[in-house]
């Protein structure tokens, strides 16, 4: 396992100052946010469809905080990028997307050093104010959107017409408040996880900030690569995950062969009370993975050799199979939902920082164990 130090200069590329927002292709846009909306608690802020003057594709937009995700479907069944995406992938994310200071120099840095350009930049612009809006081509089939903010006070982007009316069910259960987006992770096929961090690396000026092999990542019968890039501020992480060979498929690779190729394999949703949190989210009808006994056990020992002091229940934590791992300095609570898709391959971390920033390697044999348990019933633990 390995931390990296950033370079003291800022990259001439300009700053990101965050997720704006994560686009999902779906086959039913509507479906899609409602499950969202009645399962995690989000609330529905912005659409665009026919009834905005778009004949084509349809977008349902909903929020948590500065957790916002929009969901794009098809209106008819020709061949266009939706219906293919779906298609190949089924349900699944096709943009992140950046806040950033200066979308247009972003993109032009990076398309003349190579980088494939997906949307040119361009202004757009309503009544709320407007945006500079450019589009990059990185793994697989995702892209990722550079969003400069000029003056638009809007509910989501120029175009789109606001929604004011909540999902009723958010008013029978307690509020649930989702942070930020902490980190989304992509997973690529064997070979291709150096070159995805080169694409970072070389195009948008990210750094390395953490790695480990299968030498720290493994099980009795799979393991993995991880490199996580980071821009220089450090507001946006993108673990780039790989399999490595095990005796039996490892769950990165279940996730290639289903999805098709390199995707988003999970979203890290920040919050800042797990316990109730996860409590409200298991009474709304979301499924998590399931942490054996001994995993208790053993932490309860590791924490009384240790300086750390958890604030919350232990008993609790238990119960909700919410993991912890901790360093000297701090600690941090992790959980991960079951697959939210038919296809065994997006996934949902909850994840709440006291004083840590590391991703959970304390806790990656008890999550793959976990896994693999879902691959085994699934048939694909081979």
């Amino acid at each position: 396992m390995t931390y990296y130090t950033k370079s003291e200069a800022r990259p001439d590329i300009g700053e990101f100052y965050g997720f704006h927002h994560v686009r999902f292709y779906v086959s039913n846009s509507k479906q899609a946010a409602a499950f969202y909306t009645s399962r995690f608690g989000f609330s529905p802020c912005a659409y665009e469809g026919l009834e905005t003057g778009n004949q084509k594709f349809c977008t349902n937009v909903i929020r948590n905080n500065q957790v916002v995700l929009a969901f794009t479907s098809a209106l008819t069944p020709e061949d266009n990028e939706v219906n293919r995406h779906v298609a190949m992938h089924s349900d699944g994310v096709q943009d992140i997307a950046f806040s950033v200071s200066d979308a247009r120099g972003m993109y032009e840095k990076a398309t003349a050093k190579g980088c494939k350009g997906i949307r040119e930049p361009q202004v757009l612009q309503d009544e709320y104010g407007s945006v500079v809006i450019a589009s990059l081509q990185t793994y697989g089939d995702t892209i990722h959107t550079l969003i400069q903010n000029v003056d638009y006070t809007g509910p989501f982007l120029p175009g789109y017409r606001a929604v004011t009316r909540d999902d009723p069910i958010n008013a029978a259960f307690p509020k649930i408040n989702l942070e930020v987006i902490d980190h989304i992770v992509g997973n690529q096929p064997d070979g291709d996880m150096t070159p995805t961090v080169e694409w970072y690396e070389k195009y948008l000026e990210f750094h390395r900030y953490w790695s480990a092999d299968e030498s720290v990542i493994h099980t009795d019968y799979s393991s993995l690569r991880s490199v996580v890039v980071a821009d220089w501020d450090e507001v946006i992480k993108m673990p780039i995950n790989e399999p490595a060979e095990g005796l039996r498929k490892s769950q990165i690779q279940e996730y290639v062969e289903y999805y098709g190729g390199a995707g988003v394999q999970h979203i890290a949703l920040r919050v800042n009370d797990i316990i109730s949190t996860i409590s409200t989210l298991r009474a709304r009808g979301v499924e998590f993975l399931e942490v054996p006994p001994k995993y208790y056990d053993s932490l309860r020992k590791r924490l009384a050799h240790s300086s750390i002091q958890v604030q919350e229940d232990l008993a609790k934590i238990e119960e909700l199979h919410i993991l912890i791992d901790f360093d000297d300095r701090g600690y941090l609570l992790q959980i991960f939902s079951k697959p939210v898709e038919d296809r065994p391959t997006l996934f949902y971390e909850f994840i709440q920082r006291h004083n840590n920033n590391g991703f959970g390697i304390g806790n990656f044999k008890a999550l793959f164990e976990s896994l693999e348990q879902e691959q085994e019933k699934r048939g694909n633990l081979v």
